[in-house]
């Protein structure tokens, strides 16, 4: 049920995927302004899912993503009403703290319910979920644009909503017993782990790299003359062939070590994204996606499975939002140093300084395997021997 209100969710997805062309070609916003409102958007995010870590270990998972869930269907539409600069970034940060706030609580049930030796398979399910979600709201959303852009947020309202009423029918409490009852201390206790600290800051340098796609790719299609319609449709081939790939990916990836997976992971996604400083038709567009998409199956179910690995089983919950941190601080700094390195430089700059973003994330994940390794498995001793008692 986690499964499918993801992706009932994530199919009617189409704000933040075309944020970036409804406010520079809608509401006459430059490409440094739009990248300002996609990073407050951020901002928000990192202040939800600090929150929504907190919640999920005091409050509950449940509580804590029907919250998220409907609150973000009011801020949806209070944004798409929206005129004003001030009133439209005023909404983008209230729908980065609504939305956001649920990801530490859904990661930390799929950890409450998966036992560690099939995690890796259980988040590349659902990381499958979102991108099939995914695949068909970029489709969509280039002509639903078509009737006029406040449908795309009211959509984006009636499917979130659909999946907070799924939650509510049908899924209940994960949170372990243990956690109910065990003071375990709040971000001090996490900002003393240097492991997962390293962890989360390199995944940062990776979150700068991906979240390209959601705002500088776009602005990199326009300028090339193609229209907002190519760019759903070949964004769009990303899910798609996480849909058709993930799952095999993924099979492979269970006789693999996750530490040692992530660093291969961030070449091929700093690949792709420095190939598109060469891609000006809607055919090389799709092939650097290939590319990065391959990196992007890699990277993802192996960075979850690490994460629920490094979480102590008693701050699940605030582990998850603390790592969500690093993908929220990148929403704000990755449009915002992309648009001021787009405006200022060129799009190939852009595109080349992502190659090498990526490749020093990879040295720092490889330098930090072991350290990794040697974290989860005291970990995993300690949550079996619970366990047991």
């Amino acid at each position: 049920m986690l499964w499918t209100a993801t992706l009932v969710n994530r199919a009617g997805g189409f704000v933040v995927i075309f944020l970036t062309i409804y406010l520079t070609t809608q509401r006459g916003f430059s490409a440094g302004a739009a990248g300002l409102v996609i990073g407050l958007y951020g901002v928000g995010g990192a202040i939800g899912v600090t929150a929504g870590g907190h919640l999920a270990d005091r409050w509950g998972r449940r509580p804590t993503a029907l919250l998220s869930l409907f609150s973000s269907c009011a801020v949806l539409l209070a944004l798409g009403l929206a005129r004003g600069p001030a009133q439209i970034m005023g909404a983008a940060l209230l729908l980065g703290a609504a939305t956001e706030a649920a990801r530490p609580a859904l990661g930390a049930m799929i950890a409450d319910i998966v036992p560690a030796a099939d995690r890796m398979r259980a988040f590349g399910t659902y990381y499958w979920a979102i991108n099939l979600g995914f695949a068909v709201s970029a489709a969509a959303a280039g002509f639903a644009a078509k009737a006029g852009y406040f449908t795309l947020f009211a959509a984006d309202a009636a499917t979130t909503a659909a999946a907070g009423l799924l939650v509510l029918w049908r899924i209940r409490e994960t949170r372990p017993p243990l956690v109910e009852k065990t003071e375990s201390g709040g971000v001090a206790a996490v900002l003393k782990d240097r492991v997962f600290l390293g962890f989360v800051a390199c995944n940062l340098l990776i979150a700068l790299v991906m979240l390209q796609h959601q705002s500088m790719l776009p602005l990199a299609m326009v300028d090339d003359g193609l229209s907002s319609e190519t760019f759903g449709v070949v964004i769009a081939l990303n899910g798609v062939l996480i849909v058709a790939g993930q799952m095999l990916v993924t099979r492979v990836l269970t006789r693999r070590r996750p530490s040692y997976v992530m660093p291969v992971s961030v070449v091929v996604v700093g690949l792709g994204f420095g190939l598109t400083a060469f891609a000006h038709t809607p055919l090389l567009y799709a092939a650097t996606i290939v590319v990065w998409t391959a990196g992007e199956m890699l990277n993802a179910p192996s960075t979850a499975a690490l994460l629920a690995g490094l979480s102590p089983v008693s701050m699940r919950g605030r582990y998850q939002g603390f790592f969500s941190l690093s993908w929220q601080s990148a929403s704000f700094l990755a449009p915002t140093l992309g648009g001021l390195v787009r405006d200022r430089l060129s799009n190939t700059a852009l595109w080349l300084g992502c190659l090498g973003v990526g490749l020093a994330a990879a040295a720092w994940s490889l330098a930090t395997a072991s350290a990794r390794e040697r974290r989860v498995a005291v970990l995993t001793q300690r949550e079996v021997d619970r366990i047991k008692l």
